[in-house]
């Protein structure tokens, strides 16, 4: 029973190494054309456009900064069952909920769903069930004789 039960605990590890590394690709992917297709800041004259194309930079350059090392590091780390793997793993997934619950609210108050939303949202509501069972699985990354897990 105890076999089976570690079984399906790695079985399930694979599967959020999978859904966090297709998510890291899809973020370069998404923020590399965004930044093509999207207009210079200073192009418009227009304040309220300036904002919101900055906070669409903003949002970019924290992805890459942010996200996608996480969700690399994440799903690495948790292929070879580390500690830091699964922490990043943690992080990344619940940064999740933070990002787009700004942009889901941005969408409902501007009457308009932008193609992020409709991206990322899967992953965001992934992320709650990825982070209660990376919770609930720590002690397989976490050294319990070094402390770690305290």
């Amino acid at each position: 029973m105890e076999n089976r039960l570690i079984y399906n605990r790695t079985t399930w590890i694979k599967v959020i190494v999978f859904i966090n590394g297709i998510a890291a690709i899809l973020h370069l992917f998404f923020w590399i054309t965004a930044f093509i297709k999207l207009p210079a800041i200073t192009s418009t004259k227009n304040v309220a456009d300036q904002i919101n194309l900055a906070t669409t930079y903003g949002f970019g350059i924290a992805d890459f900064l942010w996200s996608v090392p996480l969700l690399l590091i994440g799903s690495i780390g948790l292929w070879k069952k580390t500690g830091i793997g699964w922490l990043a793993a943690l992080l990344a997934n619940s940064m999740y909920w933070y990002s787009l619950t700004v942009v889901i609210i941005r969408d409902l108050l501007s009457d308009s769903i932008s193609p992020g939303t409709i991206l990322f949202l899967p992953f965001a509501l992934v992320s709650f069930w990825i982070s209660y069972f990376l919770w609930n699985s720590r002690s397989i990354f976490l050294n319990k004789e070094n402390g770690m897990d305290k």
